[in-house]
């Protein structure tokens, strides 16, 4: 180990000469800086413990619904999730006069239905579930930061008298669907929740289904549909999902539509441009769920169970969604104390997992990614949009050889803390938050925000760990 960072010094030294253009002494340099280097090391203890995440940022491009419970501790776990729907810019239906479904002259829907596509799923993909799709009253907003123990159906936000609702009975492997279809590689699961029925604005008009009044909306005003905020705060301001019995399976909605169905005809015209015939197609406007509208999730957690966990001071925990971080206390005087001179080359933590005993087929799965930021940061960090630099905030994915996930270098962090003005309480401390990252195609990070899928791990750590005790390994370097 200290051959390696010998190496790195050598390195760094042979960068830092390269910038004179005298190179005559390069070797006889180097050689010297070597000789006056002093290299040291040590080890220190770092304290640790849970604290309960009552609530997480839910903004994310996962919806996750169902409810399902934790055969590690018997708690129960809720999720109900608010979508919105995007439309492309300046969508347009056909001309009104050529749709074939018409009722007293005015146009009408075939069907309408909304679909929530999901490529993973926690639990018994047979259990029966039920959830409830109620219309939104009004759009949340885009501009607000909305928490996983947000509830638009508490908050008033869902329209309860005379908006629509439909029940929806289903199971994740659909076995209404032939096997052979369900294994073609274009399917992906899904629900599908159908909006067939007559429905009634709040103006007090009332239309066969939901997609005539989407339709008549357009014809009425095709500036409800230029951009995604018309279209959300003037013809369909979003669904709230929610579990309304079934227990066994979570969801994890990576995709929703909602899709408009009806016919038109159009006139196909020869080589002469004489009409030949009229045509009559099947017609679909897909409105979806992206990243450029608004979607949350709504978690409910076993507040009592939670809370036990937390307690147990023989380890420390990570449970997601929105359930318990591990805080760590970072000797920071003690590290520094003796080497005020001195530089801090690395500093390296290790935290152990656990392994979990537990013999069910549905054990949660551990977190695979983590975020060490300091705790004064744990909600400005999200709110923000950062993402881990490596200086305050860094990054550990799961190591299997070792059992570990592994911080390599938080110098910058100890650093940072030194150079505080120590007066918050939290100065020395950092939390471990479970996340989920997404890369561009050149491989750069942009973005980082919590895991909101079931996992859960216990750490090495707590006030009466009867473990090894966690470490940290620091090397400092100083001029003779």
């Amino acid at each position: 180990m200290k051959l390696k960072f010998l190496i790195g010094i050598a390195l760094s030294t042979i960068a830092f000469v390269s910038c004179d253009d005298n190179t005559n002494d390069i070797g006889i340099s180097l050689v010297d800086n070597m000789d006056h280097l002093e290299i040291s090391t040590d080890t220190f203890n770092v304290s640790s413990r849970s604290i309960i995440a009552d609530s997480v940022l839910s903004r994310n491009t996962t919806a996750y619904l169902g409810k399902i419970r934790d055969p590690e501790t018997g708690a129960y776990i809720t999720g109900n999730g608010m979508i919105q729907f995007n439309t492309l810019e300046n969508y347009s239906f056909p001309n009104a006069d050529s749709i074939i479904s018409k009722v007293n002259g005015k146009v009408i829907a075939d069907s309408c239905e909304i679909r929530l596509y999901y490529t993973k799923f926690y639990g018994d993909s047979l259990s029966t579930m039920k959830l409830t799709a109620y219309e939104m009253d009004k759009p949340m907003s885009e501009s607000a930061k909305y928490y996983s123990n947000f509830d638009p159906l508490k908050e008033g936000l869902v329209r309860v008298n005379g908006g629509l609702k439909t029940n929806k009975v289903y199971t994740l492997t659909n076995l209404n669907e032939t096997d052979s279809t369900r294994a073609d590689d274009d399917y992906t699961p899904n629900i599908r929740i159908k909006l067939d029925k007559a429905y009634t604005d709040k103006n007090g008009v009332t239309y066969n289904n939901y997609g005539t009044y989407i339709m008549r909306k357009y014809y009425e005003n095709p500036n409800y549909f230029k951009n995604s905020y018309n279209f959300i705060h003037n013809v369909v301001p979003g669904f709230y999902f929610k579990n309304t019995s079934g227990l066994g399976s979570m969801a994890y909605v990576n995709i929703s539509q909602l899709n408009v169905y009806f016919r038109y005809e159009t006139m196909v015209k020869s080589s002469t441009g004489k009409v030949d015939s009229l045509v009559i197609y099947s017609g679909t406007s897909s409105f979806a769920g992206t990243e450029e509208v608004l979607q949350t999730t709504t978690i409910t957690n076993d507040n009592n169970t939670i809370s036990k966990l937390a307690a147990d001071n023989t380890c420390t925990y990570l449970k997601t969604p929105a359930g318990i971080f591990t805080e760590l206390t970072l000797p920071v005087n003690d590290i520094i104390k003796g080497h005020e001179n001195d530089t801090i080359n690395t500093a390296k933590l290790a935290l152990t997992r656990i392994n979990n005993t537990t013999s069910s087929d549905y054990a949660l799965s551990m977190p695979t990614t983590l975020l060490m930021i300091p705790e004064d940061s744990l909600y400005t960090f999200f709110e923000t949009d950062q993402i881990a630099n490596n200086k305050n905030s860094f990054l550990s994915a799961y190591y299997s050889s070792t059992n570990t996930y592994t911080f390599n270098n938080i110098s910058g962090m100890i650093t940072a803390m030194n150079n505080s003005d120590k007066k918050s309480a939290n100065w020395n401390k950092v939390v471990i938050i479970p996340v989920t990252i997404s890369y561009n195609s050149s491989s750069v990070l942009t973005k980082v925000v919590h895991n909101m899928s079931l996992t859960s791990t216990k750490l090495v750590g707590g006030s009466a760990n009867p473990n090894n005790p966690i470490t940290l390994k620091v090397i400092y370097s100083k001029f003779k």
